[in-house]
């Protein structure tokens, strides 16, 4: 490999070009502030467009899910079930509030939370004579969680969603837009994903009362008075005015990037269904991903390729790509917590076994996606 050959990031930000409009309007405002007419704006716009009543600006996604769960009430004492397979982002926020994680197995299909492995887990529960506080169910890699079932179980026993979107802004499940169908929904705009602020998240939801709540504490929890006073433990975690005009920009083009994701989606999957052992993250019925990564597994049973040789392979051709998620149950810091598969075997650890990103960024060119797809061939064809 020449020094020269550009590198190829797994999902590098992509500009609209509208952001330096918004920015230039806050500096010219001296809105500098974490406040400010375009954190307002921003707020409004997400909410118009996933179609739900309230929305708060933070500082993250994992800020988003640690003010969801301390609404509902976790803290010592109590459990929290979460997705195994996903970010630590998604399970931090349980240990912050003193709670106790329990995760739950993937299903094969969406790679999401598997009502069935749900279940095992509320059976569990009841047993113990101890109900989970909340269910954090992530819509993994842009695929929407199959919510129907998952929030029929939830229902069931009154335990609320947290539906973590934070890779998933853009999808849909049944016509509605990914985030909106628990009682809270969490956003996440990172720099990798699929529209970005440089950092930053959202909380959503249709109870007011519950966003209102929240935005008291990511304020620093300040009481209505004409001093500084405070009768609860606040945060810092509010949204900058100037980092909130780059989220509006790139709103404004969402639809474009999730179009463009899925393209790429599809260029790979063209060219790389055919070879042995390969397969993809599927588009069950009813729903539509973002394709915010793509993702491929390779079978250990049809080829003595790992996934961890790809991503050197394309590593040493300057491409970035890595594995899949490592599961939450699998993590040193979570060692002894309950797990509920799928069936008799884990899900999860098959898919971290057997899975890797491929560079999907919406501003990658036909050439260097090419580039990709021919080392991959290469590769797997030694």
């Amino acid at each position: 490999m020449s020094q020269q050959t550009p590198r190829i990031y797994l999902s590098p930000p992509h500009m609209s070009g509208k952001e330096q409009e918004y920015i230039r309007d806050a500096f010219a405002s001296n809105w500098i502030a974490p406040l400010g007419p375009h954190v307002d704006a921003f707020e409004t716009e997400m909410c118009q467009y996933l179609g739900c009543r309230k929305t708060l600006a933070l500082s993250s996604g994992t800020a988003a899910i640690h003010l969801a769960l301390r609404y509902l009430g976790a803290g010592p004492g109590d459990t929290v079930f979460c997705s195994s397979l996903t970010f630590i982002g998604s399970a931090n926020p349980i240990l912050y509030l003193g709670a106790e994680p329990v995760f739950v197995d993937s299903e094969p299909d969406s790679w999401n939370m598997s009502p069935e492995a749900l279940q095992k887990a509320f059976d569990w529960a009841v047993a113990i004579g101890r109900l989970p506080k909340a269910v954090i169910v992530v819509d993994l890699y842009g695929q929407s969680a199959r919510m129907d079932p998952l929030l029929a179980i939830c229902n069931n026993y009154g335990v609320p969603v947290v539906e973590d979107a934070a890779e998933a802004l853009g999808a849909t499940y049944k016509g509605n837009n990914c985030g909106t169908m628990g009682k809270f929904g969490i956003f996440s705009f990172n720099g990798n994903k699929i529209i970005t602020t440089s950092g930053g998240g959202m909380l959503v939801s249709d109870d007011a009362e519950a966003i209102e709540k929240a935005w008291f504490w990511a304020t620093q929890a300040r009481d209505p008075e004409p001093w500084y006073q405070h009768s609860e433990m606040g945060y810092n975690y509010r949204l900058s005015n100037i980092i909130a005009a780059i989220g509006r920009a790139q709103l404004q083009v969402l639809d474009e990037r999730v179009a463009t994701k899925r393209r790429v989606f599809d260029k790979y999957e063209q060219a790389l269904n055919g070879l042995p052992g390969v397969g993809f993250i599927s588009e069950p019925r009813d729903t539509r991903c973002n394709r915010w990564l793509t993702v491929i597994t390779i079978d250990p049973d049809l080829t003595s390729v790992r996934p961890v040789e790809v991503i050197k392979a394309l590593g040493s051709e300057n491409i970035e790509a890595r594995p899949v998620w490592k599961p939450m149950h699998l993590q040193p810091l979570f060692s002894g917590c309950e797990y509920f598969t799928h069936g008799s075997t884990s899900v999860c650890d098959g898919l971290f076994s057997s899975g890797l990103c491929l560079p999907s960024g919406s501003s990658m060119t036909e050439e260097q996606q090419d580039r990709v797809i021919e080392c991959i061939i290469r590769f797997l064809g030694d």
